[in-house]
C-alpha cells in the first residue's frame, strides 16, 4: 500500500503464518494494522471473528489464515470446512455490512489437474481432494455475500519460516544422501514474500476514487497469483539442495524422481497446478517474478537468520 493508505484500517488474520509474518512486515508503516495470531482470532471459532470485526469495522480484511493440512483434512472434514468456508463465509458477510473489502486465498486444488495447459480462472474446477473442496466452497460463499473481495489462488507456497516444502526438503538434506521426490506434478512454487508483494500492490490499484467502500465493484473477484515458470516437486527439490549448498555444511544428497504411484499419500494431487497470471496482468498490472528468484531470495532470508533451519 503506498502512502494513501495510511488512514486505512487492515485487520489481518494468521499473523504468525507464512504469508502472515511477510504483511506484518510489509504493512507495520503504510496502515492502521491490526495483525492479530491464531491465539487471537480463531478461524474455527467464527462467533468470535464476527465480534472482532464488528468491534474493529477495518476497511480492508486480510485473511492470510487457513486450514493447510493437505492429507489430515481427509480425516478432519468438519474442521477443514469450518475454516475454509464457513468462517470466510462470516468475514464475507461482516466485511459487507461495514462496506469493507476482503482479501482471501485460495488454491491451485481446486482444479482436478486433468488439463494440459495453464488453468485461467473461467477453467471448470473439480477439487481432488477434501482441502480443495472445502477451498472452492469458501470462494463460492464469499462471492455470495454481496461485497467487495479478492480471491487470490495461489500455489506451493514457501518461505523461510513456519512449515513448508522449502525447508523440508533443508532438514531431509542434512539427514539423508538421498532424497525421493514425486516428478509427475508440476507447478508453480511461489514465495510467501511474493504473494505479498502482489497484494499490496493489488491493494494500492484498487484505493482511487471509489477506493474499497463500494459493493461489489468491478475488480471484486477470482484471480490466479503465482510465481512465473513452472517446475515439478523434484525439480523444486533439485533447485533448493542447489542454491543451499552453503547451508548444508558440503553435503550434496542425490535428488531422484519418482512417480506418485511411489508415494501414496490420504489426499490425491492434481498432476498439473500451474495457473495462468494473465487476468492480474491485465486487470492490475502486476507480475511475480520466476519461482527461481524467488527461491533465491527465501535463501538469503535464511542465511540472514530469518529461520535456521537446522536440526
Amino acid at each position: 500500500m503506498n502512502g494513501a493508505g495510511k488512514e486505512r484500517r487492515v485487520l489481518l488474520l494468521g499473523a504468525n503464518g507464512q504469508l502472515g509474518s511477510e504483511f506484518r512486515t510489509l504493512l507495520q508503516d503504510k496502515c492502521e494494522l491490526h495483525a492479530l495470531t491464531r491465539a487471537e482470532a480463531d478461524l474455527s471459532k467464527p462467533e468470535q471473528l464476527r465480534k472482532i470485526v464488528a468491534d474493529l469495522e477495518p476497511s480492508i480484511i486480510l485473511n492470510a489464515a487457513a486450514y493447510t493440512a493437505v492429507d489430515k483434512a481427509e480425516s478432519e472434514p468438519e474442521l477443514a470446512e469450518l475454516v475454509n468456508t464457513k468462517t470466510p463465509a462470516v468475514l464475507a458477510a461482516e466485511a459487507a455490512r461495514y462496506g469493507g473489502l476482503l482479501v482471501h486465498y485460495s488454491t491451485d486444488y481446486v482444479f482436478d489437474g486433468s488439463k494440459a495447459s495453464p488453468w485461467i480462472e473461467e477453467d471448470a474446477t473439480g477439487p481432488l481432494n477434501v482441502y480443495g473442496k472445502t477451498k472452492l466452497a469458501g470462494e463460492q460463499v464469499i462471492a455470495s455475500q454481496g461485497g467487495a473481495y479478492l480471491i487470490f489462488r495461489t500455489s506451493w507456497v514457501f518461505a523461510p519460516h513456519g512449515k513448508n516444502f522449502l525447508l523440508t526438503i533443508l532438514r531431509l538434506a542434512r539427514e539423508r544422501d538421498r532424497l525421493t521426490i514425486v516428478a509427475d506434478q508440476k507447478g508453480a512454487p511461489t514465495s510467501a514474500l511474493a504473494i505479498a508483494r502482489a497484494t499490496a500492490q493489488v491493494l494500492d490499484r484498487v484505493s482511487g476514487p471509489e477506493g474499497t467502500n463500494s459493493r461489489s465493484p468491478d475488480w471484486s473477484g477470482i484471480y490466479h497469483l503465482t510465481c512465473a515458470g513452472e517446475t515439478t516437486w523434484h525439480g523444486f527439490a533439485e533447485a533448493i539442495v542447489e542454491e543451499a549448498a552453503d547451508l548444508l555444511d558440503g553435503r550434496r544428497p542425490e535428488v531422484a524422481p519418482i512417480p506418485s504411484s511411489q508415494f501414496p499419500t490420504p489426499a490425491r494431487r492434481p498432476a498439473n497446478s500451474v495457473l495462468d497470471n494473465g487476468k492480474l496482468r491485465h486487470q492490475f498490472g502486476v507480475a511475480l517474478p520466476h519461482w527461481r528468484q524467488a527461491l533465491v531470495e527465501a535463501m538469503a532470508g535464511l542465511r540472514f537468520g530469518q529461520e535456521v533451519a537446522r536440526p
